[in-house]
């Protein structure tokens, strides 16, 4: 079969080219073609030419398409179709062999990523060779049963007078609702679990008692009217194949993924089971190459995808959740990360041999009853809090501590990793959360909250030394470190089930994604939040995933030899620059300037220099194929519209590319694949005083202090993160969330202090001047931060405690015992 190809444009002069669902930058054809091997050329310089051995032959190539003709012609497997076009169009190299495809080094270069989403690693026709119909059967089997079983406990004909508490979620009769079906009671269908409740557009909130709907309505009722109204109408559009018209129903615009959910169950035909718009577009730009489906309102966007299905007849007889898997296992649109915990099934893990013969994990805190009811994370808090806060003795940040374990669990996802644990060295096994994800189980004696996964016990193993913090918390993070420490001591005697995971940190793909939008980022925050190690850790991960010829690790460990001589290579290959920003720098240090230099005859002249980002966007636009990134640490410290000066307006993504002259004459313009991370501390300057022009041409990333690191672990007996929890709960009531403290100070080799000594340096050296200059001297107000046994208010100074002594108040002062 022929194969369309798609060639877009940038704005910088880029050519884009999509066919067979992956996606290329394009070498021009210089109006001749070089044939070796079995590819064609548009450069004599490409070292593939050197490999193949031979003399090359030449071709002209007067419309500069023949590179375009020839993967016209047939699909990548179709060599005989290639080699046909090839003898008819004469292409053959030295030794008269007929060619077959283009070179994918100076011709068609792959790309990872297209408009911030991932190109598929491999191509549209090998999917479907090697994707496996049959293996869908029992899915398939299992989302007609649940549509089935949601057409008769609503019928299409019930919907033009059914009552608001026959839909929405929150009331008594919640489990009943159309909206707990949609969203927990089908897990064999097109998932929309998690996020934010408004995406059902009405529901009852149990925190305040309250009917949650859009401010253009008078009451619950009027708006279910106007909501159930708009369900009529689009199943009707649905009904006729007019799915863009759905886009315009007022109503149902707050709720797409729900929306297109339902319409999904009623017609199943009518439109594909992917709920997400973003996941719309992103399969519309692999499977067309538009590059304007990123632009398509969701329904739109569905009719797009739907025809482009509907137009290859590879998929004719298709199921459309056949289809709805393939295009998830072909190339799955969601962030890449996993999300891996760890679990302990009760103490000493007493439930351990229950959660292994049953395929889950457990927990307890079973008086918060089951976690579906609720419609929101407000509601659950607050919730949780009655439920739970009398066994934590009224300690805010202690309940705020444990909720946020139990939600986290709650938030798995299938394909999510639990490490499920005894005591402080032991793992038991590690299971992957499957389709079911979390269930509440009434038939258990306690521990009734469960996550259901496939148990891996190969990963049994005692760690080679203790974490502490395991001790006092039930659910908790893994870090890509430790997890790595895992799975290198699991048994090596059943590889094939290993879980495939490279534990990727999720700040780095919304750091990623922002760059892919706006191509320069500040991430902001107070001081000691880790923005420059984890700009760092980002820098190495982002650049080693894309240049992949340099052999880096992208996980090294911060701060290990193998670390600082990936960044080294990095840096000796121009790839990654980094910089500091003060008052004393200046536009002639960033863009270029006339610096004194000696002559010949020993006098001193002017002579220009380029700048430090004139040399990064040089380098950048010699090699258009490949990312280069550009930190500025102290972003704020230095005068950035002086610093940037003309640069400000070349920065627009649509303006990469685009020539200014500079005061010197000079053209000058960003290239598109430079890319500018920046950071800065929100206790010297609010984002809200950043230059105006400079914010709307920059992404922000908010980075604050993150108490869950610290969580468990003890100096004595105080908790170090319900210390700084409470702190900056009195922090954030008194001076905002800019001035909070960060858990770096905490960990001031990388790990947290774990002994009186250490921390009541911390505590001296560090946390108090810092707040001692947040409270302007005002002793008053030091004390609501610290307590009178800490802060003498008379006498303006902190008293002069021990360690031990010194410990022991912010233990009681801030309700940190552990």
């Amino acid at each position: 079969m022929t194969m369309a190809v798609s060639v877009n444009e940038t704005s910088d002069g880029r050519r884009l080219v999509h066919y067979d669902g992956q996606a290329f930058e394009l070498t021009p054809s210089p109006g001749e073609v070089v044939c070796s091997g079995t590819v064609i050329h548009h450069r004599r310089d490409c070292g593939r030419l050197a490999e193949d051995g031979e003399a090359p032959r030449t071709h002209p190539d007067p419309e500069r398409d023949l590179w375009q003709r020839l993967i016209e012609s047939a699909s990548s497997d179709d060599g005989e179709g290639r080699q046909e076009f090839a003898a008819n169009a004469g292409l053959r190299n030295g030794r008269g062999g007929l060619i077959r495809d283009v070179c994918h080094i100076c011709v068609l270069t792959p790309l990872t990523t297209v408009s911030g989403v991932r190109v598929p690693g491999k191509s549209l026709t090998t999917a479907l060779a090697e994707f496996d119909r049959e293996a869908c059967a029992e899915r398939v089997a299992e989302a007609e049963a649940q549509i089935a079983q949601v057409v008769r406990e609503f019928p299409l004909e019930s919907w033009p007078s059914m009552p608001l508490e026959r839909y929405a979620l929150g009331t008594d009769a919640s489990k009943d609702s159309f909206s707990y079906r949609m969203e927990f009671g089908t897990p064999a269908l097109s998932s929309i679990r998690g996020g934010h409740a408004g995406k059902h557009i009405i529901y009852w909130r149990r925190n305040d008692q309250s009917w949650y709907f859009g401010d253009k309505y008078s009451d619950e009722q009027d708006a279910w009217r106007h909501v159930r109204a708009g369900f009529v109408e689009a199943f009707g559009y649905a009904a006729e194949g007019r799915l863009t018209d759905i886009d315009a129903i007022a109503a149902l615009r707050s709720g797409p993924m729900l929306t297109a959910k339902a319409i999904s169950v009623y017609f199943p035909d009518a439109i594909l089971p992917i709920n997400s718009r973003d996941h719309v577009r992103a399969f519309i730009l692999h499977l067309s190459g538009d590059t304007t489906a990123t632009s398509l309102d969701a329904f739109a966007a569905h009719e797009r995808l739907k025809q482009l299905i509907e137009a290859d007849q590879r998929f004719s007889g298709w199921h459309p959740y056949e289809i709805g898997m393939f295009l998830y296992g072909w190339v799955d649109p969601r962030p890449i990360s996993t999300t891996i915990l760890k679990v302990a099934p009760g103490e000493k893990a007493r439930y351990w041999d229950d959660c292994l013969a049953g395929g889950y994990i457990c927990v307890g805190w079973d008086e918060v009853g089951d976690l579906t009811n609720f419609v929101s994370e407000e509601d659950y808090r607050a919730a949780f809090e009655d439920a739970c806060g009398y066994e934590y003795k009224g300690n805010k940040s202690k309940t705020s501590a444990k909720a946020n374990e139990l939600w986290r669990l709650f938030q798995l996802r299938p394909g999510d990793l639990v490490v499920a644990n005894s005591g402080v060295k032991e793992i038991l096994a590690v299971g992957r959360v499957t389709e079911e994800g979390y269930k509440w189980r009434p038939e258990r004696p306690e521990y009734r909250h469960t996550v259901s996964v496939d148990w891996d016990t190969s990963y049994a193993q005692t760690l080679t030394g203790p974490k502490t913090n395991w001790g006092t918390v039930t659910v908790a993070k893994v870090s890509p470190d430790l997890w790595r420490a895992i799975e290198a001591g699991r048994s090596e005697d059943v590889e094939g089930t290993k879980p495939q995971v490279i534990p990727v940190d999720p700040l780095f793909e919304q750091i990623a994604d922002l760059l892919e939008r706006k191509g320069q980022v500040i991430r902001y925050g107070p001081p000691g939040t880790g923005k420059t190690y984890t700009s760092l850790r980002f820098a190495l991960w982002w650049l080693a995933t894309r240049l992949p010829e340099l052999e880096l690790d992208p996980g090294a460990v911060y701060g290990t030899a193998a670390f600082k001589r990936a960044l080294a290579r990095l840096s000796e290959a121009g790839h990654l620059t980094q910089v500091t920003f003060h008052p004393a720098y200046g536009y002639e240090d960033f863009i270029e300037g006339f610096r004194p230099a000696e002559g010949p005859d020993g006098s001193l002249k002017l002579v220009l220099r380029d700048g430090v980002f004139t040399k990064i966007c040089q380098a950048a636009a010699a090699n258009p194929e490949r990312p280069y990134l550009l930190l500025i640490d102290e972003i704020n410290r230095g005068d950035i519209p002086k610093i940037l000066g003309e640069l400000i307006t070349l920065l627009e993504p649509d303006k990469r590319g685009m020539h200014l002259t500079l005061p010197t004459g000079r053209r000058f313009a960003v290239p598109s694949n430079v890319n500018i991370l920046g950071t800065m501390n929100t206790a010297d300057r609010s984002i809200r005083l950043l230059d105006s022009a400079l914010r709307r041409r920059f992404a922000f990333h908010e980075l604050l202090p993150d108490a869950d690191v610290l969580e468990g672990c003890k100096v004595g007996e105080l908790d170090l993160g319900l210390l700084l929890r409470e702190l900056n709960r009195r922090v954030v009531h008194e001076l905002g969330r800019e001035r909070q403290i960060g858990h770096s100070f905490f960990m001031p080799s990388g790990k947290p202090v774990d002994s009186v000594a250490d921390l009541a340096a911390v505590i001296r050296n560090e946390v108090l001047p810092l707040l001692q200059e947040y409270a302007y001297d005002d002793y008053t107000k030091l004390t609501r931060f610290l307590g009178s046994t800490i802060v003498d208010v008379h006498e303006h100074s902190v008293a002069g405690l021990d360690d031990e002594a010194l410990v022991k108040a912010l233990g009681a002062e801030l309700e940190a015992s552990a």
